[in-house]
């Protein structure tokens, strides 16, 4: 690996145990094994590095997690019991990504006092929305519509994102998979 890469590779290592906000340019150039002027050349800012390796750290938890949905899945199971199945393997992995994911609150804190972060990571999570929505409907990204983009990607990163919230803050009495799909229904029933 290069020096751009030993970067990403010790900026993501950082993110995972220090998180967002305790992250120091010394302690990326320590991990990477390159002097701390690299960051610069290769990024320019010690935020964009950080916004960079976070991008790629959250797109391979993306991959990591729909490979471990689909496994989790069923398919001889009922829809309720098939998204249940996705929420179990969401939510163990909220255990396993625990700093990473305090790391992206970090950064949408930090991103009120950037623009440009702010920027990037709203570019970052309409990405987002786009993978869950065409996750959950079992299609290609490239077959999705603007508006189940906007409706079921929305409301389904919404629902992830409380919940991960949950668990951060109390993993033993954040809700299971059974109460989300389960509240999920009586929610629906309200409505209809």
């Amino acid at each position: 690996m290069g020096n751009r890469e030993d970067l990403m590779a010790g900026a993501i290592e950082c993110l995972k145990e220090k998180g967002w906000s305790r992250t120091t340019v010394r302690d990326i150039a320590t991990a990477a094994g390159v002097s701390h002027a690299a960051i610069g050349y290769h990024f320019g800012s010690r935020e964009a590095l950080l916004l960079t390796a976070f991008s790629q750290a959250m797109d391979d938890w993306g991959k990591e997690i729909q490979v471990e949905m689909r496994g989790a899945v069923d398919p001889d199971a009922s829809p309720s019991e098939q998204y249940a199945a996705s929420w179990r393997a969401m939510i163990d992995s909220y255990g396993r990504n625990r700093q990473l994911w305090i790391a992206s609150i970090e950064a949408f804190v930090q991103s009120e006092h950037h623009p440009e972060l702010r920027k990037q990571l709203a570019a970052a999570q309409r990405e987002g929305r786009r993978g869950m929505a065409a996750g959950i409907l079992g299609i290609d990204e490239d077959t999705l519509t603007e508006a189940d983009e906007r409706r079921i990607g929305a409301v389904a990163t919404a629902l992830n994102s409380g919940v991960m919230l949950q668990h951060m803050l109390d993993p033993e009495n954040g809700p299971t998979a059974e109460e989300v799909v389960d509240g999920l229904l009586k929610l629906v029933s309200l409505v209809s």
